[in-house]
């Protein structure tokens, strides 16, 4: 099966996945990916997705091959490409702006397709953050979100996430940058009281004055609920749309928080490649 959108699976399918992560990081399916080859999309700038993805295929005995995203923007029809890469190819991740490409490509190719991230969601990276919360909250499925960040792929694919599990789900930003059908504040302040989870996306130098009232300060977070805690999505930027005292406070989840990139985006390719 194919992963290309997060509201493309059932909360039992999430649930499923969290318990193939918690059999990887257990050292189960080792040799799953022996004799058997992933081929990789990514642009140079990518760092933890693409590093915890090679690594995952090569803790499940795999090979990688990886190619620069642009490799795909090309004159050969992309039907062409797929056919051929299914001569070798038992999986494929790509991560490219254009979730057109990557359903084209699905539709076109027999070994299963991995969405690494686009231009409007991000299934592996909030996975990820579903799965390390569950690892710190009593129940994550009942802790009120708040996402502070212009509409993108990070907020649309959290916005997807609530549907699928059932949480609340709230943003804060300037006007203008609404997530569609999600209740929005101007106002940090406002927008935080009651909540539980608090995350962040990275703001552009053009887009920070229309952001004044919104950066997550360790202030802000006092206003929150008790045993709140603090996800920014990496790369962040102390001092935009996070202060440098809420990174080194005790709502901070930590770096470690996205360690477990390297169980789910294995649990992933096991699940894609088994069903």
């Amino acid at each position: 099966m194919d992963l290309l959108r997060l509201n493309g699976l059932a909360p039992e399918n999430v649930f499923d996945i969290f318990s193939i992560a918690d059999d990887m990081a257990a050292g189960a399916h080792s040799d799953f990916l022996r004799g058997k080859t992933v081929v990789m999309f990514f642009p140079a700038a990518s760092i933890r997705t693409r590093v915890s993805f090679e690594k995952a295929i090569y803790l499940m005995g795999g090979q990688c091959i990886l190619f620069p995203t642009d490799t795909l923007d090309k004159k050969e029809d992309i039907r062409d490409v797929c056919g051929y890469l299914d001569n070798w190819a038992d999986c494929v991740v790509v991560r490219h702006c254009k979730i057109e490409l990557l359903e084209a490509m699905a539709d076109c190719l027999d070994a299963p397709l991995i969405n690494a991230m686009t231009s409007v969601n991000h299934p592996c990276e909030i996975l990820t953050d579903m799965y390390s919360l569950s690892k710190i909250r009593e129940d994550f499925r009942r802790d009120k979100y708040l996402f502070v960040g212009k509409c993108g792929n990070i907020g649309l694919e959290w916005k997807n996430a609530a549907e699928v599990m059932g949480f609340e789900l709230e943003q804060c930003c300037g006007k203008g940058y609404e997530i569609p059908s999600v209740k929005t504040y101007n106002d940090i302040y406002e927008a935080i009281a009651g909540k539980d989870v608090i995350f962040t996306d990275c703001l552009s130098a053009d887009v920070l004055d229309d952001f004044k009232g919104c950066q997550v300060t360790l202030d802000a977070l006092k206003k929150a609920n008790s045993g709140a805690v603090l996800d920014p999505c990496p790369p962040f930027y102390r001092g935009d749309e996070v202060s440098a005292d809420a990174i080194d406070s005790e709502y901070f989840v930590g770096y470690g928080f996205k360690k477990a990139l390297l169980e789910v985006q294995q649990a992933i390719i096991y699940y894609c490649m088994t069903r």
